[in-house]
């Protein structure tokens, strides 16, 4: 793996102190997420009676949600414990009021929580055939609430034992939205509306995440670990690995369903309906409509309708492309429609609640992670995120202008004009038009 600047935090060490780690470097951001974002989270406060003061009805969640995520830290995720443990001390906060953090991802895609799944999000994986280098690819959008976007994280955990891993999280969670480690496992996470309950102590799936990139080193040993742990809540998993292996993991509290491509197609997407029929008994219903329970702008909406509408464009835009790389998965994941309008029903959504707030590449093979969110970094779909103006003065360049150039030619361009040596792992040739 390639350590960037994109990185907020490093975590090393005991569990303790990769909680201690982040917490410390985050504090400011988890300390405006408990006075601000989370007071403005309207999926959070629909649950508070109007009797109950706002401080009280917070103070009581968080001791609900520590209670039930002590309870759960048992086996593996003793460690994740100990994790909220330091995140809260180098916070300088209750661990309670970090458990709550960490406990709303799984209450939020409940039913008998809150009836608003937190995020829509989307995922395609190429390999083979499909990919232009042969090489698995992730591409994910990760949908999600606007208001929670400047607390998304880059954290870098380096475990005493077990694999390193790049994972893209928030300031609060020691589990992981999206992450790959230095085996090349790649996990990208898609929330689902399921409606069964855990039987016993279990933890938030983001935290399974965390840990199956820390112990397991390819898609069937993190397929066969994940399903056989306690979790709480409901998620379409896709899964890469740098020998090849695609997959798509279907999850809830008590099922779960691995499911790979059909022979010869090398392509998987899901966005955030279950496909197995054992999923989708405890999948919400699919005339299910939010209620006054749910944000005020998705009442009345049925439930599936977007997840609906984007895996029939995602049909038809993986249909028309037959190859794969990184602009054509941008394009998909970018894609704004069959009229070219974005909206909530795209693939990029534009809505009134959720909106794409992330948009990552994994490549398990070469241990590269893409990605673009409102900061910056790179990897965006839209011509202005891909665009850019270069400039070049030199004896051996060519006077011209307006010439598109592939920025993977730049640098093997550079290296004729520089007189240097070819570059041995070029993706693309000199422009040698633009070469004296």
């Amino acid at each position: 793996m390639r350590p960037s600047g994109i990185v907020d935090v490093f975590c090393e060490g005991s569990p303790f102190d990769m909680g201690l780690a982040q917490g410390t470097a985050l504090r400011a951001k988890i300390h405006d997420a408990r006075s601000n974002m989370l007071s403005s989270l309207e999926s959070f406060r629909i649950a508070q009676p109007r009797w109950m003061p706002y401080p009280v009805y917070r103070w009581l969640a968080e001791r609900k949600s520590d209670r039930f995520l002590a309870d759960s830290a048992v086996g593996s995720f003793r460690a994740m414990d100990r994790r909220l443990d330091g995140i809260a001390a180098g916070a300088g906060l209750a661990r309670s009021a970090i458990s709550l953090f960490n406990a709303l991802e799984p209450l939020m895609c409940s039913v008998g929580g809150c009836t608003a799944c937190p995020g829509a999000c989307s995922a395609v994986a190429v390999r083979g055939q499909r990919s232009a280098t042969g090489e698995p690819i992730i591409a994910h959008n990760f949908d999600f609430l606007p208001l929670v976007q400047p607390y998304y994280t880059v954290r870098e955990s380096r475990p005493q034992s077990g694999h390193r891993a790049f994972e893209f999280t928030t300031a609060p969670l020691a589990g992981t939205v999206d992450g790959m480690n230095d085996a090349g496992l790649c996990i990208a996470y898609d929330y689902a509306f399921a409606t069964d309950s855990p039987t016993g102590p279990a933890v938030p799936i983001s935290m399974v995440i965390a840990e199956a990139l820390r112990t397991c080193g390819t898609v069937a040993e993190a397929a066969t670990w994940i399903v056989s742990q306690p979790r709480w809540g409901g998620a379409l998993l896709m899964l890469a690995d740098a020998d090849g292996d695609i997959a798509s993991l279907e999850l809830s509290s008590t099922r779960s369903h691995l499911r790979r491509p059909v022979a010869a197609e090398d392509l998987l997407f899901h966005s955030n309906a279950f496909s197995s029929p054992e999923l989708r008994e405890v999948q919400i219903p699919d005339d299910a409509v939010y209620t006054e329970r749910a944000p005020t702008a998705l009442r009345g909406r049925r439930l599936h309708q977007s997840s609906d509408e984007r895996d029939r464009r995602y049909r038809h835009l993986l249909q028309t492309t037959s190859i794969f790389g990184p602009d054509e998965l941008s394009a998909v994941m970018g894609d704004h429609g069959f009229d070219g309008v974005p909206g909530e029903f795209t693939p990029c959504i534009h809505s009134a609640y959720w909106q794409t707030t992330a948009c990552l590449q994994l490549y398990p093979r070469s241990r590269r992670i893409h990605g673009v969110t409102a900061r910056g970094t790179h990897g965006g779909g839209e011509s202005a995120a891909r665009r850019a103006p270069f400039v070049a003065v030199g004896p051996l360049v060519v006077s011209s202008a307006g010439v598109e150039l592939p920025q993977a030619a730049l640098a093997s361009t550079m290296a004729v004009w520089l007189r240097v040596a070819p570059l041995a792992f070029a993706e693309s040739p000199p422009a040698l038009a633009m070469t004296k």
